[in-house]
C-alpha cells in the first residue's frame, strides 16, 4: 500500500459557502419545477411499452422524453446535491463553472427564446457571487 498525505482542500468564507449552497438548491428547484411542468404530459405507459424504440415514434412523445428522464432533471438534481455538499464544506467552485453555465443558458435562450432556461441565471448569479466572496476572503486572509 502506498502512503500518501491527505489532500488538503482549499476552503473559503462562510458567505461563499452559503452562496454556493444556494446555487445548488437553485438547481434542485429548477429540476423539480421542470418535472412538475412536464410530468402531466408524459406518456409513461407508452414509453414502458416500447413506443420510443419503434420505427416511427411520436415526435411529441420523444420531445417529452428528452424533457424529463432523458433531459436535465436527473443531472440537475445530482449537480445540485454536489454543489450543496461543496458549499457546506466551504469548498469554492471555479468561476468557470458559472461562466460555462451562463454561456449554455444564453445559447439555449437564443435558440428557444425566453423560457425556463432563464432560471439558470439565478444559479449563475449565486456561483459568481460565491466566487467573488471567496476571492475577497482569500485576499483578506493573505493580508492578515
Amino acid at each position: 500500500m502506498i502512503d500518501t498525505e491527505p489532500q488538503r482542500t482549499r476552503t473559503s468564507s462562510a458567505a461563499a459557502g452559503r452562496l454556493t449552497s444556494l446555487a445548488g438548491w437553485s438547481l434542485i428547484v429548477i429540476a423539480v419545477l421542470h418535472t412538475l411542468v412536464f410530468v402531466p404530459q408524459a406518456p409513461w405507459g407508452d414509453w414502458i411499452g416500447g413506443s420510443l424504440r419503434t420505427a416511427e415514434p411520436d415526435m411529441e412523445s420523444v420531445a417529452i422524453f428528452w424533457a424529463l428522464p432523458g433531459g436535465i432533471v436527473v443531472p440537475g438534481l445530482l449537480a445540485g446535491l454536489l454543489i450543496i455538499k461543496a458549499g457546506r464544506r466551504r469548498e469554492p467552485l471555479h468561476v468557470g463553472i458559472a461562466a460555462v453555465l451562463f454561456l449554455w443558458c444564453s445559447g439555449c435562450i437564443w435558440l428557444a427564446g425566453p423560457s425556463g432556461f432563464m432560471f439558470f441565471y439565478v444559479t449563475v448569479g449565486f456561483l459568481a457571487a460565491a466566487s467573488i466572496a471567496a476571492r475577497r476572503a482569500s485576499k483578506r486572509a493573505g493580508q492578515s
